[in-house]
């Protein structure tokens, strides 16, 4: 009797062993510091759905690791764009999501996973490869530049372009860019237009509370033939900006 249960603790042991074995055969991962890192998959369905939940989307950073050229044509909502060849330098502006979760993503998932391979070396515990935009056709694609916080400020502090705040006018009026133009997010498709510069390639810049409303005066700008529009990842509760 002694010799069955030990017969089938022994073989429970090397179940368990070959199971993690495989486990980790079908998962990318790499090492941090900070030990063993895998790198998830995320299906271009969930993405999706983080990126058209305005809290949600909050706790994600999505990087699309394609060229600029590629990013321009046509991304993901909300995503910055970082070349693969640039991730790496432009690590230390990310750190503020070392312990969050990011995204990285591409035409077919091959170099975003090399980017969050970079990523995981660099210390980044949460990170994720999601299909790839010619992989799962059902992304909602835009064409304006999402930009983080240290990029907007540097947008306010050159002082050129066009400044669309689309804060409630109470927020506005307690202080906003100089110079900004506050619309509210109800009378986008109406009144935008006339906010706008005649020089459809001068640059537009939105800003909300959080980057979601402005994304959609963001989306406006580029349906009415605007073709440098940028919008702020960061919004004004979210980043404490010197206007």
């Amino acid at each position: 009797m002694k010799k069955n249960k030990l017969l089938v603790v022994s073989m429970a042991a090397v179940l368990s062993l070959s199971l993690a074995g495989c486990s980790s055969a079908s998962n990318s991962t790499s090492t941090s510091n900070n030990g063993t890192v895998a790198v998830k998959e995320l299906k271009g369905e969930e993405l999706n759905k983080i990126e058209k939940d305005d809290k949600e989307k909050e706790k994600y950073l999505v990087i699309d690791v394609r060229d600029a050229n590629e990013y321009k044509e046509g991304h993901v909502k909300h995503a910055i764009n970082i070349p693969l060849a640039d991730i790496e330098k432009h690590a230390e502006h990310l750190s503020a999501w070392k312990d969050k979760e990011v995204v990285t993503i591409c035409n077919t998932g091959k170099k975003s996973k090399e980017a969050a391979d970079k990523l995981v070396k660099a210390g980044f515990k949460k990170v994720s490869n999601a299909q790839g935009v010619k992989d799962y056709k059902d992304y909602e694609i835009v064409k304006f530049t999402t930009l983080l916080a240290h990029e907007f400020q540097a947008a306010i502090d050159k002082k050129e372009g066009t400044f669309i705040d689309v804060r409630e006018a109470k927020d506005y009026e307690k202080g906003h860019v100089e110079g900004a133009k506050n619309i509210d997010v109800k009378n986008i498709d109406k009144d935008l237009a006339a906010l706008l510069p005649a020089d459809k390639n001068a640059p537009v810049y939105t800003y909300c509370y959080s980057g979601n409303r402005s994304s959609k005066a963001a989306q406006k700008a580029v349906e009415l033939g605007y073709t440098n529009v940028y919008n702020a990842f960061d919004g004004a509760k979210e980043h404490e900006y010197k206007f």
